[in-house]
Protein backbone atom coordinates (compact mmCIF):
# COMPACT_ATOMS: atom_id res chain seq x y z
CA UNK A 1 0.00 0.00 0.00
CA UNK A 2 1.18 3.46 -0.48
CA UNK A 3 -0.15 4.85 2.69
CA UNK A 4 2.14 5.33 5.87
CA UNK A 5 -0.76 4.14 8.07
CA UNK A 6 -3.39 1.43 7.91
CA UNK A 7 -5.31 1.85 11.23
CA UNK A 8 -8.48 -0.35 9.76
CA UNK A 9 -6.10 -3.29 8.39
CA UNK A 10 -7.88 -2.78 5.00
CA UNK A 11 -4.68 -2.99 2.82
CA UNK A 12 -2.89 -6.09 1.47
CA UNK A 13 0.86 -5.40 3.36
CA UNK A 14 2.56 -5.45 -0.36
CA UNK A 15 5.15 -3.61 -1.55
CA UNK A 16 4.16 -0.38 -2.40
CA UNK A 17 4.28 0.10 -6.06
CA UNK A 18 3.23 3.37 -8.03
CA UNK A 19 0.93 3.00 -10.41
CA UNK A 20 0.53 5.64 -13.22
CA UNK A 21 -2.99 7.32 -13.38
CA UNK A 22 -4.16 10.35 -15.61
CA UNK A 23 -3.06 13.57 -14.31
CA UNK A 24 -6.27 15.78 -14.80
CA UNK A 25 -9.17 14.13 -15.23
CA UNK A 26 -13.35 13.95 -13.98
CA UNK A 27 -11.94 11.51 -10.69
CA UNK A 28 -8.71 13.88 -10.35
CA UNK A 29 -8.25 14.91 -6.81
CA UNK A 30 -9.86 10.96 -5.73
CA UNK A 31 -8.00 7.86 -3.78
CA UNK A 32 -8.47 4.32 -5.07
CA UNK A 33 -8.64 1.52 -3.52
CA UNK A 34 -8.70 -1.87 -5.66
CA UNK A 35 -10.12 -5.33 -4.17
CA UNK A 36 -7.22 -8.10 -4.20
CA UNK A 37 -9.39 -9.96 -6.92
CA UNK A 38 -8.84 -7.32 -9.87
CA UNK A 39 -5.75 -7.15 -11.85
CA UNK A 40 -3.13 -4.12 -10.63
CA UNK A 41 -0.06 -3.86 -13.12
CA UNK A 42 3.14 -4.43 -10.57
CA UNK A 43 0.99 -6.57 -8.15
CA UNK A 44 0.37 -9.95 -7.42
CA UNK A 45 -3.65 -10.97 -7.25
CA UNK A 46 -4.33 -13.21 -3.84
CA UNK A 47 -7.59 -12.94 -4.16
CA UNK A 48 -7.70 -13.16 -0.29
CA UNK A 49 -6.20 -17.07 -1.19
CA UNK A 50 -2.44 -17.80 0.51
CA UNK A 51 -2.17 -20.61 -2.46
CA UNK A 52 -3.09 -18.04 -5.09
CA UNK A 53 -0.79 -15.63 -3.81
CA UNK A 54 2.02 -17.80 -3.62
CA UNK A 55 1.71 -19.12 -7.54
CA UNK A 56 0.45 -15.55 -8.88
CA UNK A 57 2.54 -13.43 -11.17
CA UNK A 58 3.44 -10.14 -10.80
CA UNK A 59 1.00 -8.73 -13.19
CA UNK A 60 1.36 -6.74 -16.37
CA UNK A 61 -1.76 -5.44 -17.39
CA UNK A 62 -4.42 -3.91 -15.07
CA UNK A 63 -7.92 -4.99 -15.33
CA UNK A 64 -10.11 -2.74 -17.69
CA UNK A 65 -12.55 -1.67 -15.00
CA UNK A 66 -9.72 -0.55 -12.48
CA UNK A 67 -7.83 1.07 -15.67
CA UNK A 68 -11.24 3.41 -16.88
CA UNK A 69 -10.83 4.64 -12.98
CA UNK A 70 -7.05 5.22 -13.52
CA UNK A 71 -7.68 6.78 -16.79
CA UNK A 72 -9.80 9.24 -15.37
CA UNK A 73 -7.65 10.74 -12.44
CA UNK A 74 -8.21 8.38 -9.76
CA UNK A 75 -5.11 7.76 -7.20
CA UNK A 76 -4.36 4.48 -6.49
CA UNK A 77 -3.09 3.52 -2.85
CA UNK A 78 -3.56 0.07 -2.75
CA UNK A 79 -4.97 -3.21 -2.61
CA UNK A 80 -7.29 -4.40 -0.18
CA UNK A 81 -8.88 -7.06 1.80
CA UNK A 82 -10.71 -9.81 0.48
CA UNK A 83 -13.09 -12.87 2.07
CA UNK A 84 -10.71 -15.80 0.31
CA UNK A 85 -11.61 -16.23 -3.54
CA UNK A 86 -14.54 -13.79 -2.52
CA UNK A 87 -16.63 -16.99 -1.23
CA UNK A 88 -18.37 -15.48 1.62
CA UNK A 89 -20.14 -12.32 3.18
CA UNK A 90 -18.50 -11.30 6.73
CA UNK A 91 -15.41 -10.16 5.70
CA UNK A 92 -13.04 -12.21 7.85
CA UNK A 93 -10.18 -14.08 6.33
CA UNK A 94 -8.43 -16.87 8.24
CA UNK A 95 -5.12 -16.34 6.63
CA UNK A 96 -4.76 -12.71 6.47
CA UNK A 97 -6.85 -10.97 8.98
CA UNK A 98 -10.18 -9.33 9.50
CA UNK A 99 -10.12 -5.41 8.99
CA UNK A 100 -11.63 -3.28 11.14
CA UNK A 101 -15.05 -1.72 10.59
CA UNK A 102 -14.78 1.94 11.52
CA UNK A 103 -18.22 2.55 12.58
CA UNK A 104 -18.52 -0.14 14.68
CA UNK A 105 -15.17 -1.65 15.96
CA UNK A 106 -16.64 -4.78 17.71
CA UNK A 107 -18.64 -6.30 14.47
CA UNK A 108 -17.92 -7.63 11.46
CA UNK A 109 -17.02 -5.23 8.65
CA UNK A 110 -18.86 -7.71 6.09
CA UNK A 111 -17.72 -9.09 2.76
CA UNK A 112 -16.21 -10.35 0.51
CA UNK A 113 -15.33 -6.55 -0.09
CA UNK A 114 -14.24 -6.16 3.29
CA UNK A 115 -10.89 -4.19 3.17
CA UNK A 116 -12.27 -1.57 0.21
CA UNK A 117 -15.34 -1.08 2.44
CA UNK A 118 -13.48 -0.34 5.38
CA UNK A 119 -10.74 2.00 3.29
CA UNK A 120 -13.93 3.98 2.65
CA UNK A 121 -15.85 4.49 5.82
CA UNK A 122 -12.26 4.85 7.39
CA UNK A 123 -11.20 7.51 4.91
CA UNK A 124 -8.18 6.20 3.51
CA UNK A 125 -9.64 6.29 0.58
CA UNK A 126 -12.05 8.50 -1.51
CA UNK A 127 -13.78 5.08 -3.73
CA UNK A 128 -12.84 1.78 -3.69
CA UNK A 129 -13.35 -1.30 -6.10
CA UNK A 130 -15.28 -3.96 -4.97
CA UNK A 131 -17.29 -7.33 -6.16
CA UNK A 132 -20.70 -8.13 -5.60
CA UNK A 133 -21.71 -11.94 -6.35
CA UNK A 134 -24.06 -12.64 -3.57
CA UNK A 135 -23.58 -9.04 -1.58
CA UNK A 136 -20.34 -8.71 -1.68
CA UNK A 137 -20.43 -5.01 -2.02
CA UNK A 138 -24.21 -4.17 -0.89
CA UNK A 139 -23.56 -6.09 2.52
CA UNK A 140 -20.36 -4.34 3.56
CA UNK A 141 -21.71 -0.68 2.73
CA UNK A 142 -24.80 -1.54 4.71
CA UNK A 143 -22.49 -2.81 7.50
CA UNK A 144 -19.76 0.24 7.85
CA UNK A 145 -22.36 3.11 7.19
CA UNK A 146 -21.60 4.24 3.13
CA UNK A 147 -22.89 4.09 0.23
CA UNK A 148 -22.12 1.53 -2.65
CA UNK A 149 -23.86 -0.10 -5.43
CA UNK A 150 -24.23 -3.85 -7.16
CA UNK A 151 -24.75 -2.62 -10.79
CA UNK A 152 -26.44 -4.01 -13.38
CA UNK A 153 -25.08 -7.57 -14.15
CA UNK A 154 -22.73 -7.56 -17.12
CA UNK A 155 -22.33 -3.69 -17.53
CA UNK A 156 -19.01 -3.62 -16.26
CA UNK A 157 -15.48 -5.54 -17.58
CA UNK A 158 -14.95 -8.35 -15.30
CA UNK A 159 -11.92 -9.33 -17.28
CA UNK A 160 -8.50 -9.55 -15.12
CA UNK A 161 -10.48 -10.42 -11.77
CA UNK A 162 -10.91 -14.11 -10.71
CA UNK A 163 -14.33 -14.81 -11.02
CA UNK A 164 -16.71 -16.89 -8.69
CA UNK A 165 -20.25 -17.50 -10.12
CA UNK A 166 -20.32 -15.66 -13.52
CA UNK A 167 -23.81 -15.06 -13.76
CA UNK A 168 -23.99 -13.41 -10.48
CA UNK A 169 -20.10 -11.51 -10.50
CA UNK A 170 -20.29 -7.67 -10.85
CA UNK A 171 -17.62 -5.01 -10.46
CA UNK A 172 -19.07 -1.89 -8.35
CA UNK A 173 -17.45 0.89 -5.94
CA UNK A 174 -18.15 2.20 -2.70
CA UNK A 175 -17.89 5.86 -1.43
CA UNK A 176 -18.82 8.15 1.71
CA UNK A 177 -21.66 9.78 0.09
CA UNK A 178 -23.84 10.02 -3.00
CA UNK A 179 -21.97 12.36 -5.22
CA UNK A 180 -19.09 10.67 -5.18
CA UNK A 181 -20.50 7.51 -6.16
CA UNK A 182 -22.39 8.48 -8.79
CA UNK A 183 -18.79 10.74 -9.71
CA UNK A 184 -16.74 7.71 -9.96
CA UNK A 185 -19.84 4.97 -11.21
CA UNK A 186 -20.12 7.55 -14.22
CA UNK A 187 -16.50 6.40 -15.72
CA UNK A 188 -16.76 2.98 -14.55
CA UNK A 189 -20.30 2.10 -15.81
CA UNK A 190 -20.80 5.30 -18.68
CA UNK A 191 -24.56 6.57 -19.76
CA UNK A 192 -27.17 4.78 -18.87
CA UNK A 193 -28.88 2.82 -21.26
CA UNK A 194 -32.02 3.01 -19.58
CA UNK A 195 -32.42 6.11 -17.19
CA UNK A 196 -34.78 6.39 -14.94
CA UNK A 197 -37.90 8.63 -15.73
CA UNK A 198 -38.22 11.82 -14.06
CA UNK A 199 -40.82 10.70 -11.87
CA UNK A 200 -40.50 6.61 -11.14
CA UNK A 201 -43.40 4.37 -9.63
CA UNK A 202 -42.17 3.60 -6.19
CA UNK A 203 -42.69 -0.02 -5.45
CA UNK A 204 -42.70 -1.70 -1.68
CA UNK A 205 -42.24 -5.40 -1.93
CA UNK A 206 -43.75 -6.47 1.07
CA UNK A 207 -42.47 -9.49 1.75
CA UNK A 208 -38.48 -8.19 1.97
CA UNK A 209 -39.85 -5.50 4.46
CA UNK A 210 -41.82 -8.34 6.19
CA UNK A 211 -38.32 -10.22 7.15
CA UNK A 212 -36.84 -7.41 9.04
CA UNK A 213 -37.27 -6.80 12.90
CA UNK A 214 -39.32 -4.36 14.78
CA UNK A 215 -35.56 -1.41 14.66
CA UNK A 216 -34.66 -2.56 11.06
CA UNK A 217 -38.19 -2.12 9.86
CA UNK A 218 -38.69 1.62 11.66
CA UNK A 219 -35.53 2.69 9.92
CA UNK A 220 -36.66 1.90 6.59
CA UNK A 221 -40.36 3.39 7.16
CA UNK A 222 -38.04 6.48 8.56
CA UNK A 223 -35.53 6.45 5.70
CA UNK A 224 -38.82 6.05 3.03
CA UNK A 225 -40.78 8.51 4.82
CA UNK A 226 -43.43 10.52 3.31
CA UNK A 227 -43.05 8.54 -0.17
CA UNK A 228 -46.13 7.12 -1.88
CA UNK A 229 -45.48 3.34 -2.94
CA UNK A 230 -47.29 0.85 -4.12
CA UNK A 231 -47.09 -2.98 -2.60
CA UNK A 232 -45.97 -5.67 -4.47
CA UNK A 233 -44.36 -9.07 -4.56
CA UNK A 234 -41.08 -10.10 -5.96
CA UNK A 235 -41.24 -13.88 -4.66
CA UNK A 236 -43.03 -15.16 -7.52
CA UNK A 237 -43.20 -18.72 -5.73
CA UNK A 238 -42.00 -17.45 -1.84
CA UNK A 239 -39.41 -15.97 -0.17
CA UNK A 240 -37.89 -19.80 0.69
CA UNK A 241 -38.09 -21.03 -3.30
CA UNK A 242 -36.25 -18.33 -4.08
CA UNK A 243 -33.61 -18.54 -1.64
CA UNK A 244 -33.71 -22.43 -2.96
CA UNK A 245 -32.99 -21.14 -6.63
CA UNK A 246 -30.32 -18.78 -5.45
CA UNK A 247 -28.47 -21.42 -3.62
CA UNK A 248 -28.25 -23.94 -6.39
CA UNK A 249 -27.85 -21.84 -9.56
CA UNK A 250 -24.68 -20.25 -7.45
CA UNK A 251 -23.78 -23.11 -6.24
CA UNK A 252 -23.64 -24.59 -9.80
CA UNK A 253 -21.54 -21.27 -11.18
CA UNK A 254 -19.33 -22.06 -8.64
CA UNK A 255 -18.89 -25.97 -9.64
CA UNK A 256 -17.94 -24.11 -12.98
CA UNK A 257 -16.04 -21.54 -12.20
CA UNK A 258 -13.85 -21.77 -8.67
CA UNK A 259 -14.10 -25.51 -7.43
CA UNK A 260 -12.09 -26.90 -10.49
CA UNK A 261 -8.98 -24.54 -8.87
CA UNK A 262 -9.48 -25.65 -5.53
CA UNK A 263 -9.44 -28.99 -5.83
CA UNK A 264 -6.50 -29.01 -8.21
CA UNK A 265 -4.64 -26.74 -6.64
CA UNK A 266 -5.11 -28.92 -3.22
CA UNK A 267 -5.74 -25.63 -1.13
CA UNK A 268 -6.61 -25.89 2.71
CA UNK A 269 -9.67 -25.56 3.33
CA UNK A 270 -11.31 -23.00 5.93
CA UNK A 271 -14.52 -23.50 7.55
CA UNK A 272 -17.42 -22.46 5.42
CA UNK A 273 -15.39 -22.74 2.03
CA UNK A 274 -15.03 -26.79 2.50
CA UNK A 275 -19.06 -26.73 2.84
CA UNK A 276 -20.04 -24.78 -0.10
CA UNK A 277 -17.20 -26.42 -2.22
CA UNK A 278 -19.05 -29.89 -1.28
CA UNK A 279 -22.33 -28.64 -1.89
CA UNK A 280 -21.58 -27.43 -5.05
CA UNK A 281 -19.81 -30.45 -6.39
CA UNK A 282 -22.71 -32.60 -4.88
CA UNK A 283 -25.49 -30.89 -7.07
CA UNK A 284 -27.23 -33.13 -10.36
CA UNK A 285 -27.64 -31.88 -13.61
CA UNK A 286 -31.33 -32.08 -13.13
CA UNK A 287 -31.05 -29.73 -9.76
CA UNK A 288 -28.92 -27.67 -12.02
CA UNK A 289 -31.29 -27.58 -15.24
CA UNK A 290 -34.60 -26.68 -13.03
CA UNK A 291 -33.08 -23.94 -10.97
CA UNK A 292 -31.86 -22.56 -13.71
CA UNK A 293 -35.19 -22.30 -15.39
CA UNK A 294 -37.13 -21.01 -12.34
CA UNK A 295 -33.91 -18.75 -11.84
CA UNK A 296 -35.41 -17.60 -15.64
CA UNK A 297 -38.55 -17.19 -14.46
CA UNK A 298 -37.66 -15.36 -11.17
CA UNK A 299 -35.81 -12.64 -13.52
CA UNK A 300 -39.19 -12.08 -15.97
CA UNK A 301 -41.32 -11.82 -12.77
CA UNK A 302 -39.06 -9.32 -10.77
CA UNK A 303 -38.51 -7.51 -13.94
CA UNK A 304 -42.21 -7.37 -15.03
CA UNK A 305 -42.85 -6.19 -11.54
CA UNK A 306 -40.14 -3.00 -11.62
CA UNK A 307 -40.69 -2.29 -14.68
CA UNK A 308 -39.76 1.16 -15.17
CA UNK A 309 -40.38 1.58 -11.07
CA UNK A 310 -37.95 1.76 -8.54
CA UNK A 311 -38.39 -0.85 -5.45
CA UNK A 312 -37.58 0.71 -2.18
CA UNK A 313 -35.77 -2.46 -0.17
CA UNK A 314 -33.55 -3.16 2.91
CA UNK A 315 -30.14 -4.51 1.56
CA UNK A 316 -30.27 -7.04 4.27
CA UNK A 317 -32.36 -7.48 7.65
CA UNK A 318 -30.16 -6.86 10.37
CA UNK A 319 -26.69 -4.50 11.81
CA UNK A 320 -23.42 -6.33 11.82
CA UNK A 321 -23.09 -8.91 14.53
CA UNK A 322 -20.36 -8.44 16.90
CA UNK A 323 -17.27 -10.26 15.79
CA UNK A 324 -17.81 -12.71 19.16
CA UNK A 325 -20.89 -13.78 18.67
CA UNK A 326 -21.81 -17.06 19.20
CA UNK A 327 -21.53 -19.99 16.40
CA UNK A 328 -24.86 -19.92 15.47
CA UNK A 329 -25.20 -16.63 14.85
CA UNK A 330 -22.21 -17.36 11.85
CA UNK A 331 -24.27 -19.76 10.39
CA UNK A 332 -27.47 -18.28 10.31
CA UNK A 333 -26.87 -15.08 9.29
CA UNK A 334 -25.71 -15.18 5.76
CA UNK A 335 -28.99 -16.98 5.39
CA UNK A 336 -31.29 -14.29 6.34
CA UNK A 337 -29.34 -11.97 4.80
CA UNK A 338 -29.20 -13.84 1.40
CA UNK A 339 -32.65 -14.16 1.25
CA UNK A 340 -33.22 -10.48 0.50
CA UNK A 341 -29.77 -10.16 -1.16
CA UNK A 342 -30.55 -12.70 -3.79
CA UNK A 343 -33.55 -10.35 -5.53
CA UNK A 344 -31.19 -8.41 -7.47
CA UNK A 345 -28.92 -11.34 -7.70
CA UNK A 346 -31.00 -13.38 -9.49
CA UNK A 347 -32.58 -10.91 -11.69
CA UNK A 348 -29.49 -8.75 -12.14
CA UNK A 349 -30.91 -5.82 -11.77
CA UNK A 350 -28.34 -2.77 -9.91
CA UNK A 351 -28.93 -2.04 -6.50
CA UNK A 352 -27.27 1.17 -4.45
CA UNK A 353 -27.47 0.94 -0.68
CA UNK A 354 -27.35 3.75 1.19
CA UNK A 355 -27.31 4.70 5.10
CA UNK A 356 -30.31 4.81 7.42
CA UNK A 357 -29.35 4.80 10.59
CA UNK A 358 -28.02 2.51 13.42
CA UNK A 359 -29.38 -0.64 15.00
CA UNK A 360 -28.24 -1.62 18.45
CA UNK A 361 -25.12 0.87 17.72
CA UNK A 362 -24.11 -0.35 14.71
CA UNK A 363 -24.87 1.33 10.90
CA UNK A 364 -27.89 -0.15 8.90
CA UNK A 365 -28.38 0.63 5.56
CA UNK A 366 -31.36 0.63 2.74
CA UNK A 367 -31.62 0.63 -0.94
CA UNK A 368 -33.11 0.77 -4.13
CA UNK A 369 -33.88 -1.46 -7.28
CA UNK A 370 -34.17 -0.13 -10.37
CA UNK A 371 -34.24 -1.50 -13.86
CA UNK A 372 -31.78 -3.20 -15.94
CA UNK A 373 -29.35 -0.11 -17.53
CA UNK A 374 -30.47 2.27 -14.89
CA UNK A 375 -27.45 2.33 -12.33
CA UNK A 376 -26.42 6.13 -12.62
CA UNK A 377 -29.97 7.58 -12.38
CA UNK A 378 -30.93 5.04 -9.42
CA UNK A 379 -28.12 6.57 -7.71
CA UNK A 380 -29.28 10.13 -8.68
CA UNK A 381 -32.54 9.14 -7.09
CA UNK A 382 -30.94 8.27 -4.16
CA UNK A 383 -29.01 11.33 -3.58
CA UNK A 384 -32.25 13.92 -3.48
CA UNK A 385 -33.84 11.09 -1.43
CA UNK A 386 -31.57 11.39 1.37
CA UNK A 387 -31.70 15.25 0.66
CA UNK A 388 -35.62 14.80 1.09
CA UNK A 389 -35.70 16.69 -1.99
CA UNK A 390 -38.33 14.33 -3.58
CA UNK A 391 -42.29 15.28 -3.31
Amino acid sequence: MLLEKDPYHAFMPYEPIPVASASDGPLSGLTLGVKDLFDVAGYRTGCGCPTRLATSPVMTRTAPAVQRLLDAGAQFVGKTHTDELAWALYGMNAHFGTPVNPAAPDRIPGGSSSGSAAAVAGGLVDIAVGSDTGGSIRAPASFCGIWGIRPTHDRIPLDGAQALAPSFDTCGLFARDGNTLLRGMEVLAGPDTAPLPNAPELLWPTEMHAQLGEAQSALCSAAFDGLTAREVSVYPDGVEAAYATYLTTNGADCAEAIVPYIRASGMPLVRGIDGRAAAAEALTPEEIATARSARAAFRVHVESVVGEGVLLAPAVHDAPFRLDAPVEVFDGFRHDAMRLLCVAGMSGLPQVVFPAGKVNGAPYGVSLIGPRGSDLSLISLAIQLTAKDMP
